[in-house]
């Protein structure tokens, strides 16, 4: 199973922790909106191809 994990802002330690426990066994991608350049035409393709999508605030 593909997972996107979309971070708003730069995850704590005990976030990262939680996003792997999630992510075991499944292919994974990590999206970080809080960098200065965000592809949001590559976030939008990111989306669509993944079957589960995680936003982290």
């Amino acid at each position: 199973m593909k997972r996107l994990h979309i971070f708003r802002s730069k995850p704590t330690p005990e976030v990262l922790k939680l996003s792997e426990i999630l992510s075991e066994g499944n292919e994974t991608i990590c999206f970080e909106l809080y960098r200065n350049e965000v592809d949001y035409d590559r976030l939008v393709e990111l989306i669509f191809s993944s079957h589960k999508v995680i936003s982290w605030w």
